[in-house]
């Protein structure tokens, strides 16, 4: 079976092209043409059933992602089960599973089973979970088990995939003599570095890029190119190693393409508030106009606790400026496991990152809803009101929480400048 990109090329509608034109209000062959270009991507595995599918390049809606997963002693399929759900009823896009404790193929088929919406995963994290249950080393395995990981979640159902493939030993050598504060935080980043300085070789996903590329067009698996020289923190934003790994995704995005894979490229996680349009512009062009995947970025490393607060400020500006992919930061980051609040609380943040972006950038559905909020408000339409919200719950319980017996609500009472306003008019 073809793939979406090859779908495309060859001018076919497959159902999630149809059911993705109609989400976004536009044409099925204006969709064929991004997808066709390799401007933007359906994820979606042969064999895995997404009710939910979702685009994501350029000129369609901004998309959000949230990262479940279990770690080191907080390891419970149950509540990574209620974590997907809670993301879902909050509007998630697509999640990524990034579990490294536990049953990791079990937790990973389960995920994929219950989710709707695309489902993303790491392969090189089961391979350091393997290397350390047997010998206490993440770094102890073998060339072959990158890709056997890599077949392994495509066969479970996986939609898309970070695949740390940027990081060659040319790269790797530069970054000896750097003058980084935090060198490596990428957590695949670094246990393929610390592979390949162990091994001596260079990267296995570089190496053997073409077989993953054929298990990738197999499946229909999208390959999100993962960042894994990604600045760490605003100090190291921009610098030589993060461009030189960028580099070497441009000549691996043509490779994908001739094969018909569909790909996008993931960017920095910590950046300037002004070096961000620069960053995400520059994304697009080495990239060849492939879709882009954000984690945040933060724009500032002191809001530990309040990260999602910080993620949402970048979000969205990176995202007016051509980011299509936001990856949800949680209230937890830098700090803990993100528990089911703050999943809640991330894709929140992260899609109102989104929906500003969207009216900034005059998105036909987005400004239609924003009208339809202010007539609401207008017309003290409260059902009305929480039906367009992004995420109504919070606003009910607010309401209901200190309530107001006329129109309006207790934080004006009888001044309520709407209420006045309408009173003087109709005179």
């Amino acid at each position: 079976m073809p793939t979406q990109m090859q779908n495309a090329i060859n001018g076919i509608v497959t159902d999630e092209i149809r059911k993705c034109a109609e989400n976004e209000g536009l044409s099925v062959e204006y969709v064929l043409k991004k997808l066709s270009e390799g401007k933007a991507v359906i994820p979606k595995n042969k064999l895995h059933n997404v009710s939910k599918p979702m685009i994501v390049g350029e000129d369609f809606s901004v998309k959000v992602n949230a990262n479940i997963g279990t770690s080191a002693g907080y390891s419970s399929l149950e509540e990574e089960l209620r974590k997907l759900e809670i993301a879902i009823s909050a509007g998630t896009d697509a999640v990524m599973t990034l579990s490294t404790w536990g049953d990791l193929s079990k937790i990973r088929q389960t995920i994929v089973e219950h989710s709707p919406v695309p489902v993303g995963s790491v392969p090189i994290y089961d391979s350091a979970v393997k290397a350390y249950e047997s010998c206490k080393n993440v770094v102890d395995f073998t060339e072959k088990d990158f890709i056997d990981m890599v077949y392994a979640h495509a066969k479970d159902g996986i939609d898309f995939m970070t695949i740390h493939v940027g990081i060659t030993q040319n790269v790797l050598e530069k970054l000896k003599k750097s003058k980084r504060v935090l060198r490596i935080v990428s957590r695949g980043g670094s246990i393929i570095a610390g592979w390949m300085i162990q091994n001596r070789k260079e990267n296995p996903f570089y190496e053997h890029f073409d077989e993953i590329l054929d298990i990738a067009a197999e499946f229909d698996v999208t390959l999100s190119l993962g960042d894994g020289m990604r600045p760490g923190t605003v100090v190291d934003a921009t610098d030589p190693q993060q461009l030189e790994e960028l580099f070497v995704m441009a000549e691996l995005v043509d490779m994908a393409r001739k094969k018909g894979v569909q790909v996008m490229l993931e960017g920095p996680g910590h950046v300037p508030l002004n070096e961000i349009e620069m960053n995400v512009k520059l994304m697009k062009k080495i990239g060849k106009g492939a879709p882009v995947f954000l984690l945040g970025p933060l724009p500032t490393d002191r809001g530990v606790g309040h990260d999602h607060i910080v993620s949402a400020v970048g979000a969205a500006l990176a995202a007016y400026h051509g980011c299509d992919f936001i990856c949800y930061v949680t209230p937890a980051e830098h700090v803990a496991l993100p528990d089911e609040n703050d999943v809640k609380y991330g894709v929140i943040a992260s899609r109102i990152a989104a929906v500003i972006a969207d009216v900034a950038k005059g998105n036909k559905k987005a400004l239609e809803l924003e009208y339809n909020m202010a007539l609401a408000r207008a017309n003290f339409d409260w059902n009305k009101m929480f039906e367009i919200a992004i995420h109504p719950e919070d606003a009910k319980k607010k309401l209901e929480s200190r309530p107001y017996e006329s129109d309006g609500c207790s934080m004006c009472g009888p001044f309520c400048a709407i209420k006045i306003t309408k009173e003087f008019a109709n005179q």
